[in-house]
């Protein structure tokens, strides 16, 4: 019998791997026979009694680990999982720090590097546009855990080996880096303030008042938000010109992207989370659409909204 122990920040194709070298290694042993494929469909079976005690009641009111084994021939899968609702999990920490970038806020950092987009938004984009844009499910596979907590102390430290460990790093951790900073800003990229708006801006069903809504919202962002959710828009449509290889269409990046860019904030979470159940806040789906209708505008230029700014601010 072989115990493989899945750890945390395993992605799920090294877990597999694992796993077939595991059964390659029985091949060996006389007498030995392997099932095609088991690896994979082994951590298959993980991964849906994965799913079924996340739905289950009990499971989501308990915060203790549980703990459980799945076996198929001859190969023995123990985890643990717990449940944390994403009032939580997805919960913004608001930082007093000015040094590094992670939790710092975005008009802070842009100041201090004399820049107009953070360099780690720039260095992540730039390295997925080099190698990772045809990569399938960029942005939504997700990197090892330790080689993201690597990259975040780099940049956190500024450290003048960034590039060489950037083109080195698997393309998903860099993916996952990027995700990880917006997450942790001290508020949305798009702002506490500005959220109802958003809300109440995409749900207009007229096209000409959706329109001036949602381009009025957006000139009136904090100039280093704006100019860095700019240049994040245009990447992600770059990106996704290439969803025939990468099969990720502009509706997938807006469904990974939408709720860290735009999130209510910590006291309206508590009032739309009525119970530990509710995982996904009826909100969700309209932070997905917010950046899904930019994501589908033609290119929005930040001078031509400075522009229509001074318009509005001398129509009488």
């Amino acid at each position: 019998m072989t115990d493989i122990l899945p750890q945390p920040d395993c992605s799920l194709k090294a877990v597999c791997e694992s796993l077939e070298r595991c059964c390659l290694d029985q091949l060996e042993e006389p007498g030995s026979k392997r099932v095609p494929n088991t690896g994979a469909r082994l951590w298959g079976r993980v991964r849906s009694k994965l799913l079924r005690q996340k739905l289950d009641p009990q499971t989501v009111e308990t915060k203790n680990w549980h703990t459980d084994v799945i076996e198929m021939n001859g190969i023995k899968v123990e985890f643990s999982m717990k449940f944390t609702s994403r009032d939580m999990s997805l919960k913004r920490t608001p930082s007093k720090k000015q040094t590094g970038v992670f939790g710092v806020k975005i008009s802070v950092v842009t100041k201090r590097e004399r820049s107009k987009v953070p360099y780690i938004v720039r260095q992540c984009v730039e390295e997925v546009e080099k190698r990772g844009i045809e990569e399938v499910g960029i942005y939504r596979i997700s990197g090892v855990a330790t080689d993201i907590q690597a990259l975040k102390a780099v940049f956190d430290a500024n450290n003048k080996d960034i590039l060489l460990m950037l083109s080195d790093m698997d393309i998903n951790a860099i993916a996952g880096t990027l995700k990880l900073y917006f997450r942790e800003l001290p508020e949305p990229l798009l702002t506490d303030r500005l959220y109802p708006a958003f809300m109440e801006g995409i749900a207009l069903s007229d096209p000409a008042a959706k329109e001036n809504c949602m381009m009025h919202l957006l000139r009136s962002l904090p100039d280093p938000n704006l100019i860095t959710f700019l240049f994040l828009l245009e990447h992600l449509k770059r990106v996704a010109e290439k969803e025939p290889i990468n099969k990720m269409s502009l509706h997938n990046l807006a469904t990974v992207f939408g709720p860290t860019l735009l999130r209510p904030s910590e006291v309206e979470s508590k009032a739309h989370l009525t119970s530990a159940a509710d995982i996904w806040s009826h909100d969700v789906m309209a932070q997905v659409q917010v950046l899904l209708y930019y994501l589908h505008h033609p290119p929005i230029s930040f001078a031509e909204l400075k522009r229509n700014t001074l318009y509005f601010s001398t129509d009488v």
